[in-house]
């Protein structure tokens, strides 16, 4: 039998955050603050030296120059939340939430790649996010005929 189309349309629950250890935890707290004012200096100290931002619908960035310029304009509200964390050695990977405020409804998702320097602080390697709405808008219904 098939589900009524309420159903289908029904958003899933969103999944629940996880701790992160303090060292990860600090990086997304901090892109946060950096974000929040518009900072594409502290955002982009964030990174490695040959870091990369991969943005929905826009080229690759990469490197710390590339970055604060990619950046220069971006910001607003954020509130990030880590979905899953693993790592090894030197390297981690968040996968994670990203909403306007702290315990709003997720509006996109991120990975994060970090790598460990031998100053031991933790620095993004790549950022990939995207938004969960549609990628194309839905077409306008059809006007009515008189």
């Amino acid at each position: 039998m098939p589900l009524p189309l309420l159903v289908l349309l029904q958003a899933p629950a969103p999944l629940p955050s996880v701790p992160l250890p303090p060292g990860l935890d600090r990086v997304l707290r901090d892109y946060e603050r950096a974000w929040q004012v518009k900072d594409a200096s502290a955002l982009a100290d964030l990174f490695t030296e040959d870091g990369f931002v991969l943005a929905l619908n826009r080229p690759p960035v990469r490197g710390r120059a590339a970055i604060k310029a990619a950046y220069a304009s971006a910001g607003g509200p954020l509130s990030l939340r880590a979905l899953a964390v693993q790592g090894e050695g030197r390297l981690a990977v968040i996968l994670g939430a990203y909403a306007t405020q702290p315990g709003g409804p997720d509006v996109g998702k991120f990975t994060l790649t970090l790598r460990r320097g031998p100053d031991d602080r933790w620095r993004i390697f790549s950022d990939m996010d995207n938004g969960n709405g549609p990628v194309h808008p839905a077409p306008a219904p059809p006007a009515p005929i008189p």
